[in-house]
């Protein structure tokens, strides 16, 4: 374990790029703090840790942003010794954050580390947000496209930005890992969010994009308001930005979906996307 972020990404670096895509999220949160800083995800020290086999490579990887769940590599490449892992890291988290809120990691992996943590504290654990993992295959843009055209955010629009990501937190019923405006001021830094506007200039719906990192950007977050949905304009917007990203040179484009979601799901997989792996938010009791 380390809270020395340029010495995690120097050992972990390799082995996180070696599977982009099921390292998104670790790849793309520890880009964000070493653009942004240290409590860009709140007043916490971030901890960062490493799992290495006998002959000394990375076969595992964690980064914890406080207050928020810390994420997990897959255990894949551990095989047989998964469950050892998941034991040992519970033990020393259970160490310096006995109240820790829960995991964020594939199924597998946190049904396997939600069981060393109850080993090792006595506390179980319940299953929160379940997510899907989509790469984009043949991009798909849907016909006809709603009325209207898509354009990069940029500092004008903020306090839109800002609004829109607190509403879709709410909407998705989790807490947002960035304050509003600190998410805002972030994106429209590289324009990472594509505005869908209708033809009168009226923005209707916004699609995000990470960083490009290791080849790929993920896709996050799409949000239409309520009484705007229904008319095409998500389908539109994330066509836009995939179309973007594939053009400004990323090899994979990533999103997840709410599994809860039906018509979300629906939705990317007509763009194109298909799924590649299941993740869930584990929580812990309190």
């Amino acid at each position: 374990m380390t809270s020395d972020l340029g010495g995690f990404l120097a050992e972990a670096r390799a082995f996180l790029r070696s599977a982009p895509a099921l390292h998104t999220a670790l790849l793309s949160v520890t880009d964000t703090l070493r653009v942004r800083g240290l409590q860009v995800y709140g007043d916490g020290a971030p901890l960062f840790g490493t799992y290495a086999g006998a002959d000394g490579a990375v076969r595992g990887a964690f980064v914890r942003t406080p207050p928020h769940r810390p994420l997990l590599s897959p255990l894949d490449a551990l095989g047989p010794e998964a469950s050892e892992a998941a034991l040992a890291l519970a033990g020393q988290l259970a160490e310096v954050s006995p109240d820790l809120p829960g995991v964020a990691a594939d199924r597998a992996t946190a049904e396997i580390f939600a069981s060393a943590w109850e080993k090792r504290t006595g506390v179980g654990a319940s299953v929160g947000l379940q997510q899907r993992l989509y790469r984009l295959g043949t991009l798909t843009p849907p016909e006809p496209a709603p009325p209207g055209a898509a354009r990069v955010a940029t500092g004008a629009d903020r306090a839109l930005l800002a609004r829109w990501h607190d509403e879709f937190g709410e909407a998705v019923g989790e807490r947002p890992a960035m304050a509003a405006e600190e998410w805002a001021e972030s994106r429209i830094a590289y324009g990472g969010v594509t505005l869908w506007e209708t033809p009168d200039g009226t923005p209707v719906a916004m699609a995000g994009v990470t960083r490009r990192i290791a080849g790929q950007v993920r896709v996050a977050p799409v949000y239409t308001p309520a009484g705007l949905r229904g008319r095409g304009y998500a389908g539109a917007v994330t066509a836009a930005v995939s179309r973007a990203a594939l053009d400004a040179g990323a090899a994979e484009v990533l999103l997840f979906t709410d599994l809860a979601n039906p018509t979300s799901n629906g939705l990317y997989q007509r763009l194109g996307y298909r799924p590649v792996r299941d993740f869930v938010q584990v929580d812990f009791a309190r």
